[in-house]
């Protein structure tokens, strides 16, 4: 994450780690692609994760979380607020 915020780069992850960090830390960056899917492999669902990134590009550049999951996609804007 420090990596990625230094050199303002998004984070794509399968790992539901970086979100819980961004939830402890209230980062406002770096934003994180986080693949929600039994098979992610580029084949499966890299369509999907490429349509997500360029319609969200804007979002991811100021600071987001971007879910993407077989047939959905979910968007949060930094920092991530409870409740």
């Amino acid at each position: 994450m420090a990596h990625a915020l230094a050199h303002d780069f998004v984070v794509l992850t399968h790992d539901l780690d970086f979100s819980a960090i961004l939830a402890a830390t209230q980062g406002k960056k770096p934003s994180v692609v986080q693949l929600r899917a039994d098979d992610t492999s580029p084949d499966v669902i890299g369509d999907a994760v490429l349509a997500a990134i360029a319609q969200m590009d804007a979002e991811l550049r100021d600071g987001a979380l971007l879910t993407v999951e077989p047939g959905r996609t979910r968007l949060r804007v930094l920092p991530l607020r409870r409740g």
